[in-house]
């Protein structure tokens, strides 16, 4: 009951959870198996010294995806059509034949983290649970509502809590925990920064600016579908940010809780020689036993479930908005041919990686290359946007979120370069 002394916690707590959607599962998203990978490869290899980035991280991915909500309630639009009116037709291409290859790419190494992760915990081969995981995304996707979809993911979202669970079974060090989460460490030697560079990639990653964008559009259209919908702009803006912020933070609350992990336990234990999400959960069952194996194998699969879909609907989005076709999850397949081609496609891409044996490794390794590198212009247009009044008019994003963005883009730029000159210093 509200009072006069201060606002109805329950109430609010109760709308906050129901306006959840896009940007927590855009954040959950964030961690698939190649992020679950790479945050595994970050605690072997450099232990507790990263978690710091944590603090970065979360206030950047809440800003970018807050500002693409904030695109796709004004506009209406999805980002790629925005971003389509704004710069050169050659360039917009050249962007979303990049993000694209690097979707697909992801594609293929999720889904063979996924099928090698169901592998370890079952008799069935690892290509029948390919072939399986793909048919089961690409029926959900493609045939359901987006309000059936968009609540599969909600729920999927809880597998995330595996990692969580997992990182208090192996009993950490929490005061080692707690100092390099507030002590900044940096480590001026060419691998710990090549994997500084790989976890910052991941976690701020092209396809989810599309894909928030796209989806507060799809949410946008339900929720005024509904009867008696008269939600003001200021609140719906709100929402969104309130949605986006729980995502980032979620997302990277995981990525923190991996790292703890595995720090915890293959870095104590000298087990640095590990390269997919996989060899991870292998090398935790004779350490921390066959509860934490298993909760981080699920985890693979719960994540991939997530994210394939997530990657394979950014491209289809993306592609529908730049030919200018139609677009949506709440459309049937008939009227969306083009879009829902595009994320089929993606997801047979991925399955022929894996069935024809396609190095999944490098297949994470230049999906990282081709997002680092294409993070940077796109974080930088989205700037332009965001303070563009001919776009959003008063929505334009505050002083504050606008500081925000140009970090992420700094940041973002300065790892990309880093990641190149390192090319040249090695060869």
């Amino acid at each position: 009951m509200s009072t006069a002394d201060g606002p109805d916690v329950p109430r609010r707590i109760a709308h906050w959870a129901k306006t959840l959607g896009p940007g927590l599962i855009t954040g959950a998203a964030d961690d698939d198996p190649s992020g679950i990978a790479t945050y595994s490869i970050t605690g072997a290899s450099t232990g507790l010294s990263m978690l710091w980035t944590a603090l970065i991280t979360t206030p950047m991915m809440a800003v970018i995806d807050g500002t693409c909500a904030r695109i796709g309630l004004v506009t209406g639009a999805g980002l790629m059509e925005v971003l389509a009116g704004s710069m050169p037709r050659a360039v917009a291409v050249s962007l979303a034949l990049l993000v694209g290859l690097a979707n697909t790419f992801n594609i293929g190494a999720d889904l063979n983290a996924m099928a090698t992760a169901a592998h370890l915990l079952s008799p069935i081969p690892a290509e029948a649970w390919l072939v399986f995981f793909a048919a089961v995304i690409v029926v959900v996707e493609v045939f359901f509502s987006y309000r059936r979809f968009a609540d599969i993911m909600r729920w999927l979202c809880v597998s995330l809590f595996a990692y969580v669970i997992t990182a208090f079974i192996v009993r950490p060090n929490w005061a080692a925990v707690l100092l390099n989460a507030v002590v900044p460490h940096i480590r001026w030697e060419g691998a710990w920064l090549t994997t500084l560079t790989a976890a910052l990639g991941t976690t701020i990653t092209p396809y989810l600016f599309f894909w928030q964008t796209s989806m507060t559009c799809e949410d946008k259209r339900a929720r005024d579908a509904q009867p008696g919908a008269s939600e003001a702009m200021p609140a719906r803006v709100r929402d969104a940010h309130a949605d986006a912020n729980t995502g980032a933070i979620y997302s990277n609350l995981v990525m923190f809780f991996i790292i703890v992990t595995c720090a915890s336990t293959l870095g104590a234990h000298g087990s640095a020689n590990i390269v997919t999400a996989e060899d991870a959960a292998r090398a935790l069952r004779p350490l921390a036993g066959n509860f934490a194996f298993a909760l981080f194998a699920l985890g693979i699969v719960g994540t991939g479930l997530l994210a394939v879909p997530v990657l394979a609907g950014a491209s289809g989005y993306m592609f529908a908005e730049l030919w200018h076709q139609p677009e949506g999850l709440e459309r049937k397949p008939w009227r969306a041919r083009a879009f829902y081609a595009v994320i089929v496609a993606g997801v047979v891409a991925g399955v022929m990686m894996g069935v024809f044996g396609f190095d999944a490794i490098k297949a994470l390794f230049w999906s990282a290359v081709l997002n680092g590198v294409t993070a940077v212009p796109l974080i930088f247009a989205i700037i332009r946007i965001a303070r563009d009044r001919r776009v959003l008019g008063n929505w334009v994003v505050s002083r504050t979120a606008q500081i925000w963005l140009w970090l992420a883009f700094v940041l973002m730029l300065l790892s990309a370069a880093g990641m190149v000159a390192s090319w040249f210093i090695h060869t």
